[in-house]
């Protein structure tokens, strides 16, 4: 590597952010670049340790090691194209992954791990400003069609993907603008637009076509996809939101998270909002579930000025460090602080909600909570819960909102009038490593086939997918795969 002795100089440093109190006031992003020392230094951070388990960290495969010495030699066309190889999108991962090839990097065993994430969010910006990232247009087309359902980050990865491959790519989105989840899902504190923008901006410069205000199985045929393209990609996401059926749940304000997430990246946006508002303003607020979509809701309400922000877990509090049955370099079920919790939360674990309670205009007033004690197994699992007598109790709340996972795709509409077959959880049925449904020229990728996931899972499966298609329109592939191993010999 760049500079072996460089894990043992230097420690892990995260980016400045502005303070909490200066970002409650907007929704622009806050985490600040690192200058040029201490960039180079979190790149030198990563050791020659042989077998690189973050490769098999991180769903696409990225060429980390790689990465990181070109980064600390400087040479950012060689950076941006060992990570472009891999990864379509690194401005989106480099903001809103999880990082799991940070839980496998070797380094992590007896340190705090490289980086690695940052250093891709780095790595893509400066190549764009440097003006590394040009139109990637194919120099042959195929004449075969190929229509994407979805703009989300599986679509957009499929398209780009199956684009490079010499296909004419039209995506079909059902919303205002494409995106997906990275635009109508994430907030801007997070993932600001622009971002998205510019790379919907360089695809459609690179040949693909994007029909918006297009649902397909709705106000789009999709006996006209098929009988038009000769490949059809569904990549529509898990968009049904899991429920919480308690007495009270029909109470006015009363909400699942992305109903309240999606209305607030449309102001922001500038886009119309047709349905009734949810506003957390002046509001005890209580988001029910403790993942990044619960997450997302307590900054989002904290910018709502709401009077109080609650989030409850119905499973305990894990634990800070990996424990025996976490051993390194599987990813870990750690405490997790994001940036939101820093702006300000009452997290709570262990509680489950029993009743909405009303007042006699149908508005929720309070919940009915009770904590519960986990009985646990010898792998350290979880076998069932108990509530705790005399715990039960209720607590002020006017906004309630539901941030407890997704269940599966949508099935009225383009999945009921395909007929293609699903899972025993209801997400479209394709093979692992094939992605091809029932019907041959139907491909299935992303939430839509593993069910709810991360987005670089989505971008991974994505660009399998695409592979895959492009095999099966012209026999073989010339597309990049996770699995490299047909480059060797």
């Amino acid at each position: 590597m760049g500079k072996p002795t460089g894990f043992i100089e230097f420690t892990r440093e995260a980016p400045a952010k502005i303070s909490p109190e200066e970002r409650r006031q907007h929704y622009r992003e806050f985490v600040q670049p690192y200058s040029e020392p201490a960039l180079n230094q979190q790149a030198a951070r990563c050791m020659n340790c042989g077998v690189p388990f973050c490769h098999s960290g991180c769903p696409l495969g990225n060429i980390i090691p790689e990465f990181n010495d070109a980064v600390y030699r400087k040479n950012w066309a060689e950076a941006y194209e060992i990570l472009s190889v891999t990864n379509n999108f690194p401005e989106f991962t480099g903001r809103i992954c999880p990082a799991p090839c940070e839980s496998a990097c070797v380094l992590g065993i007896n340190q705090p791990p490289v980086a690695i994430e940052e250093i891709e969010k780095h790595i893509i910006e400066i190549a764009f400003e440097k003006g590394l990232v040009k139109p990637r247009k194919p120099a042959l087309r195929t004449g075969k069609k190929v229509a994407i359902v979805g703009s989300g980050p599986a679509g957009l990865a499929a398209a780009a993907q199956l684009n490079y491959a010499g296909h004419q790519v039209t995506v079909f989105e059902r919303d205002a603008y494409p995106g997906g989840l990275l635009r109508y899902g994430i907030p801007d504190f997070k993932l600001e637009k622009w971002v998205v923008e510019r790379r919907i901006r360089l695809m459609e410069e690179e040949g693909v076509q994007f029909k918006c205000n297009a649902h397909v199985g709705v106000n789009t045929s999709i006996n006209d996809l098929l009988r038009e393209y000769q490949a059809v990609v569904l990549a529509g996401g898990s968009t049904v939101p899991r429920n919480l059926p308690v007495p009270g749940r029909e109470l006015l304000g009363v909400h699942f998270a992305m109903e309240f997430l999606k209305q607030q990246n449309q102001r922001v946006g500038d886009e119309p909002v047709t349905v009734a508002e949810i506003h957390a303003r002046g509001k005890h607020v209580v988001v029910i579930g403790g993942g990044d979509t619960g997450s997302d809701c307590v900054g989002t309400s904290n910018r709502h000025e709401a009077a109080s922000v609650t989030q409850f877990e119905l499973l305990p509090q894990p634990p800070a460090e990996r424990t025996q049955h976490m051993p390194w370099p599987s990813y870990p079920m750690l405490l997790k602080t994001t940036s939101s919790h820093e702006e300000g939360a009452n997290r709570q674990w262990a509680v489950a909600t029993k009743a909405f309670i009303g007042n006699e205009k149908g508005e929720l007033t309070a919940l009915r909570i009770v904590d519960l004690q986990w009985k646990t197994r010898a792998d350290g699992g979880y076998a069932g819960f108990d509530e705790v007598a005399g715990s039960e109790r209720e607590i002020p709340c006017q906004l309630a909102l539901l941030a407890m996972g997704f269940m599966h795709p949508m099935r009225e509409g383009l999945i009921q009038q395909l007929d293609v077959d699903l899972d025993e959880r209801g997400n479209v049925k394709a093979t692992e490593g094939q992605y091809q449904t029932n019907i041959p020229k139907i491909f299935t990728a992303g939430d839509m086939r593993r069910g709810q996931s991360l987005v670089v899972w989505a971008i991974s499966e994505g660009r399998e997918c695409a592979r895959k298609v492009d095999e099966y329109l012209v026999g073989h592939s010339v597309l990049e795969s996770k699995d490299r191993s047909y480059l060797v010999g």
